[in-house]
């Protein structure tokens, strides 16, 4: 097999392990109530703590038009709250509340099972050399 022919396969098989993973993630935080998104905000505050609502969206890469949406959904579970920032009015921070912790508390330790599950099958070394090899097709992504 040439090798454009094998990039092409690599692209395929990524695509679709990726789509795989974000299913597994989709059932899995499904069941708390939340979709992805949704539980991406709450694990990135979660494990980094209040953000200012401009960087949350480049965090979790969603775009800054939806970022609000999904802070208001948040928000009316009663997940997260705002707090305006004391030193800049542009600026508005988004933290967990006491029971937004309290529900990572409670799923997250079960969502790392679920992924350790799928990465099960690798051992340390291969996780490991995965990283950067998925590392290596981003950045050259990038570059074009």
């Amino acid at each position: 097999m040439e090798l454009p022919d094998l990039n092409l396969k690599a692209l395929t098989v990524l695509v679709r392990a990726t789509d795989s993973l974000h299913e597994v993630i989709k059932k899995d935080v499904a069941q708390y109530g939340l979709n992805p998104t949704e539980f991406s905000v709450l694990e990135l505050l979660y494990h980094q703590g209040k953000q200012p609502i401009q960087l949350i969206g480049k965090k979790v890469l969603i775009a800054s038009s939806s970022i609000t949406y999904v802070i208001d959904k948040l928000e009316a579970k009663k997940f997260v709250a705002r707090k305006a920032c004391p030193e800049d009015r542009r600026v508005t921070f988004t933290e967990l509340t006491k029971e937004g912790q309290r529900l990572m508390e409670a799923i997250f330790p079960e969502h790392e099972k679920t992924i350790n599950e799928v990465f099960q099958g690798m051992d340390r070394a291969e996780v490991e050399a995965f990283i950067e090899t998925v590392k290596k097709v981003g950045y050259q992504a990038k570059s074009l």
